[in-house]
C-alpha cells in the first residue's frame, strides 16, 4: 500500500550543463514538482498536462522518456505575451546542441512573431518517427509542485513546431513532453531552475481511469530499489533527426541475458552491446507500447513461452494485430499471475554482480477482451541500425524507476501489484 513508500530523493534532470541564466535557483523554489500521467486509452500513449504562456494555457503532451526537449505546435495559434526568441550564439542556444540558424524568417500570423537570427532544433515525434525544424523560443511554464502549489519557471525553452508533426499523437496532443538526457528536457532543466540534484522518477499507471507519476526533486520513493548502471549513446541513431554529433537523449541499460520461467535463454548477446554506429543495445521507451526485441531473441522467447502456455490453455488460430501468441481464458487476471517470469539479467552498480529486472505475467500478458489475452512482446524485425531491444510502456507500467543521472544508475522495482500489493496510481505524494 502507499505506505510502503518512505521519504525518497526524486530529481530531474539528464546531463545538461548550467547556463547562464539559470545557474542560480529561483529565489522561492519547491522541493519537487510532480506530472501526473494518464494513459490514453486508444493510442496507448502516456500523455501529461502543463501550463504555458501568458496567460496560462493547458498544453497536453505526448510523454517521450527520451524526448530531448518540450515541443509543441506552434501553427495553429500560439498567443502569449511573454515568449522570446532564443537568439543564435546564445547560452541557451548553446545548451541545446542546436546546429542550425534561422536567418530570414517568415511571419505567420497564427505564430509567434519570428525573428531573424533565431536558434533552431528539430522537434521529434517518434510514434510517427517524423521530424521538421523548429525556432526555439522560450516562455513561462508552470508546475504543480509536492506539496500542491503551482510553481513557474518564467523563460523555460521549448521548440515551436509545423501542425504536421502531430501526426499519430492522441487526441488532444499538441507536442511532446521530453524527459531525455539532454540539457534542455523537463527534468534538466527544471533542476537547473530550483536547484535540485539531477535525478527524477516516473511511476506509469497501468489504468486509463487512474494517473501515475513523475516528480522532479526530493519526493516519496520506495524502499529496496535495485540499481544498473545507465549507459549513454554516443550516438542519436534512436531519434527521428538529429544534428551531427549528438548523442542519443535516450535511456540505455545493460542486459546481460534473458531467463525465463528461471532458464537462460540461448541468444546472440552481441545483439545486446551498443555498436560503435549506436546501434543494438537495450532502452527504455515510453513511445513503444509494447517491448519489442531483435527477431531472432523474439523467436527464443517466443518459443519458450508458447511451449509453456500451450500446455495447460488454448491457443487462437488467427492472433489479434500487433500480437503472435494469443488465448482464450475465463480468468485473464489469474492467467497473467501463472505466467512464469522473465529475467531481465542486469549489470550491478559495482560491477561485479547481477542484478535482477523480473517481467512477472502482470506486465507480460495484455488482456485483449474478456476472454483473450496475448503475449506482450513484440518482433522488432532484423533492420540493422536500430535498437535490439526496446523495453516498452506496457512493460515499463506498475514499475517503479528512478533515474539517477548524477550517480549513473537506474533504481527500479518490479510490478508493485504483484510484489507490494500496491500501485503507482497509489503512491503518498504528500
Amino acid at each position: 500500500m502507499a505506505s510502503l513508500f518512505h521519504s525518497f530523493l526524486f530529481i530531474s534532470s539528464l546531463i545538461f550543463f548550467i547556463s547562464p541564466s539559470t545557474s542560480k535557483p529561483l529565489p522561492s523554489h519547491p522541493k519537487s514538482l510532480v506530472l501526473s500521467i494518464t494513459k490514453d486509452k486508444w493510442s496507448l500513449q502516456h500523455t501529461t498536462q502543463i501550463s504555458q504562456r501568458t496567460p496560462l494555457v493547458a498544453v497536453k503532451l505526448t510523454v517521450d522518456l527520451g524526448g530531448r526537449f518540450i515541443w509543441t505546435d506552434c501553427e495553429t495559434g500560439y498567443f502569449s505575451s511573454s515568449f522570446k526568441p532564443v537568439k543564435c550564439n546564445s547560452p541557451i542556444c548553446s545548451l541545446s546542441n542546436s546546429g542550425s540558424c534561422i536567418s530570414d524568417c517568415e511571419p505567420n500570423p497564427k505564430a509567434p512573431v519570428c525573428t531573424n537570427r533565431t536558434c533552431q532544433h528539430l522537434p521529434d515525434n517518434r510514434v510517427a518517427f517524423i521530424s521538421d525544424t523548429g525556432d526555439i523560443r522560450q516562455d513561462i511554464v508552470s508546475f504543480r509542485s509536492l506539496n500542491g502549489r503551482n510553481v513557474s519557471i518564467p523563460d523555460f525553452p521549448f521548440v515551436c513546431s509545423s501542425t504536421s508533426v502531430l501526426d499519430k499523437l492522441a487526441d488532444g496532443v499538441t507536442g511532446v513532453a521530453g524527459l531525455g538526457r539532454s540539457n534542455i528536457s523537463i527534468p534538466a532543466y527544471s533542476s537547473s531552475a530550483f536547484g535540485f540534484s539531477k535525478k527524477f522518477s516516473m511511476c506509469l499507471s497501468s489504468s486509463t481511469k487512474s494517473n501515475g507519476v513523475v516528480i522532479i526533486g526530493d519526493g516519496p520513493y520506495p524502499t529496496g530499489l535495485l540499481y544498473t548502471p545507465l549507459i549513454l549513446n554516443p550516438d542519436g541513431v534512436t531519434a527521428a533527426a538529429i544534428y551531427y554529433g549528438e548523442p542519443s537523449a535516450d535511456y540505455f541499460i545493460g542486459l546481460k541475458s534473458i531467463r525465463f520461467n528461471g532458464k537462460e535463454l540461448k541468444i546472440n548477446k552481441t545483439l545486446l552491446s551498443i555498436a560503435p554506429d549506436g546501434s543494438g543495445g537495450t532502452m527504455l521507451s515510453t513511445i513503444q507500447p509494447y517491448t519489442t526485441l531483435h527477431s531472432s531473441i523474439y523467436k527464443v522467447l517466443l518459443k519458450a513461452v508458447t511451449k509453456n502456455l500451450n500446455l495447460w490453455t488454448k491457443v487462437i488460430p488467427r492472433m489479434p494485430v500487433p500480437f503472435d501468441a494469443c488465448y482464450r481464458t475465463l480468468g485473464t487476471e489469474a492467467f497473467a499471475k501463472d505466467m512464469a517470469p522473465i529475467d531481465l539479467v542486469l549489470g550491478s552498480v559495482d560491477g561485479k554482480s547481477e542484478v535482477i529486472w523480473r517481467i512477472s505475467g502482470e506486465n507480460s500478458i495484455v488482456t485483449v477482451d474478456v476472454f483473450t489475452v496475448c503475449f506482450a512482446f513484440l518482433d522488432g524485425g532484423t533492420e540493422r541500425g536500430i535498437t535490439n531491444v526496446i523495453i516498452g510502456g506496457y512493460q515499463l507500467e506498475e514499475n517503479f524507476l528512478q533515474f539517477d543521472i548524477a550517480n549513473s544508475r537506474l533504481g527500479f522495482t518490479s510490478n508493485l501489484s504483484a510484489t507490494r500489493n500496491t500501485a503507482c496510481s497509489s503512491l503518498n505524494l504528500k
